[in-house]
């Protein structure tokens, strides 16, 4: 059980819809920056001179103290005051649309396939609950370092072995996306998973395309 190079040729037989010109660049980079978005928690907040726990009596009298006219301690001129201007909670998602989303997954699975980094296996099933077992299975198919293991679906097995590999990672077909199939060195795919895979690369709105 060895793992082969994913050509082009092989890759359309299997119905991936290839992009061999330049079109889609733009979209990959848009998803990208939306999945990174989506991930930002935004939850940095500052109090302003409404929401600080401060008294709201007059610090001295208006007239005859020499000093500036003071009407509350929770000015932002005072220290632990409110704050002007500051951030609060916000939601910093973009939102693409689904066309979008899937011409841009279908250009990173092209460019992967072009440059000879997708490789095929016939199932990658792990024997033995072990991270040994797994690093030595994995060893077998290829010399990368980085490497994004594509199914249709991990036994608990398998799962829970490759779990402690940090430069590894398991992927589902259908969850894979735009962000992961760029940031490896190496995608090693099942053959089950390259249906689901082909399914994903159709144009919305083909016959059995889903997202």
């Amino acid at each position: 059980m060895s793992a082969n190079v994913l050509t082009k040729a092989a890759a359309q037989e299997a119905k991936i819809e290839i992009i061999e010109n330049g079109r889609g660049t733009q979209v990959v980079h848009d998803a990208v920056v939306a999945m990174r978005a989506a991930r930002r928690s935004g939850s940095a907040n500052t109090k302003t001179k409404a929401e600080v726990n401060l008294s709201g009596a007059k610090p001295w009298r208006q007239k005859g103290t020499g000093r500036a006219r003071a009407g509350y301690k929770s000015s932002p001129i005072w220290r632990g005051g409110g704050v002007v201007f500051g951030p609060k909670p916000r939601d910093y998602s973009k939102k693409i649309s689904k066309s979008v989303r899937r011409l841009a997954f279908r250009k990173a699975l092209s460019e992967r396939i072009n440059a000879g980094d997708v490789l095929t296996i016939d199932k990658f099933v792990v024997p033995e609950l072990k991270t040994k077992s797994f690093l030595a299975l994995l060893k077998k198919q290829t010399d990368a370092r980085k490497v994004l293991l594509i199914s249709d679906a991990f036994d608990e097995t398998t799962f829970k072995s490759a779990r402690n590999v940090k430069p590894v990672t398991l992927a589902a077909a259908s969850d894979v996306n735009v962000e992961q199939l760029l940031a490896f060195e190496k995608i090693l795919v099942t053959q089950k998973a390259l249906e689901k895979l082909a399914e994903r690369t159709r144009p919305v709105g083909s016959h059995g395309a889903t997202e």
